[in-house]
């Protein structure tokens, strides 16, 4: 009789350790997904605000800039101010080399709704430019909230 209570419990507490070993084993697959997953949408994010500053001050591409606008940035820039933003970029002419992009993606949550603040510094013949652009991925693709073009005052 005694060796039946044994042979149960020892039974019992391996089936428990199994499923712990499973637990662990799917609780560390789920982190490692949602840390991978942080990392390509910081990538991607970074390389859309490149994309954005390059179609938006080289390029100047007035459909992708109003494609890839968020609501309220829609709302902030109708089409009118666009052409208006446009305009004083192509006054400054082509830009005289690379731009310099600085920023970095940061997260509201550990790892979900990212958002990231640009910086890129525009070279032109006689003066510089600086833009400024926030974007945001709260569903499905990247987008623009926010973009500024400051060039520097002419001497």
């Amino acid at each position: 009789m005694k060796k039946l209570k044994m042979n149960s419990r020892s039974k019992s507490s391996g089936q428990v350790i199994v499923i712990l070993i499973i637990v662990l084993g799917l609780v560390g697959a789920g982190f490692w997904w949602l840390s991978s997953n942080k990392q390509e949408m910081a990538r991607e994010g970074k390389q859309f605000a490149r994309d954005a500053i390059q179609h938006i001050a080289v390029q100047r591409d007035a459909n992708f800039f109003a494609s890839r606008l968020s609501p309220q940035a829609r709302m902030n820039f109708p089409p009118s101010a666009q052409q208006d933003f446009f305009a004083e970029i192509a006054k400054l002419g082509p830009p005289a080399g690379a731009i310099d992009v600085q920023g970095d993606i940061e997260f509201n949550s550990q790892f979900f709704e990212p958002h990231g603040n640009f910086h890129g510094r525009i070279n032109y013949p006689a003066r510089y430019a600086d833009i400024n652009l926030l974007i945001s991925h709260p569903v499905g693709r990247w987008q623009i909230d926010e973009v500024t073009f400051l060039p520097q005052r002419e001497r």
